[in-house]
């Protein structure tokens, strides 16, 4: 059978990885989907888009206000502010932004956050507004 037409199939070749016990390479911990996969930021930044959403229904002039969620807040100053606020100039429009890791330190559970999130987003809202906290959302500090 040396005229074969059909090729001797090919010597199996060793992965040159070290794998001790036959189980292949490791994948990822979880699947993108889990939540697992999702990062501290992206969990941070939906918890100002729900207050931000909450709000737009009674506040439809808030969609032309950009919200930021920015890790810590610039400069040297005495207290460390949750918040800020920046009012439209030409060609940009006010900006509402939020610190999250000042937030983060402060609180120690998820529900905490969410509630210390909207609360600095309200008074955020307010200030831009030139309103009271209690006008802009009715349940402010009740919760």
């Amino acid at each position: 059978m040396k005229d074969s037409p059909v090729p001797p199939p090919p010597a199996q070749s060793r992965p040159r990885h070290r794998d001790r016990h036959g189980r292949g390479m490791r994948g990822p911990v979880a699947p993108p989907q889990v939540p697992l996969a999702v990062t501290r930021a992206d969990t941070f930044r939906d918890l100002v888009q729900d207050s931000v959403d909450r709000l737009e229904r009674r506040w439809p002039q808030l969609a032309d206000v950009d919200f930021v969620v920015m890790e810590v807040p610039g400069g040297a100053e005495d207290s460390v502010p949750l918040g800020g606020v920046l009012s439209a100039s030409k060609g940009r429009p006010a900006r509402v932004v939020v610190y999250r890791r000042p937030v983060e330190l402060r609180t120690k559970s998820r529900d905490e956050r969410a509630l210390l999130v909207h609360e600095v987003v309200v008074e955020q809202v307010a200030e831009l507004l030139g309103l009271s906290p209690e006008s802009v959302d009715p349940r402010y500090g009740q919760d």
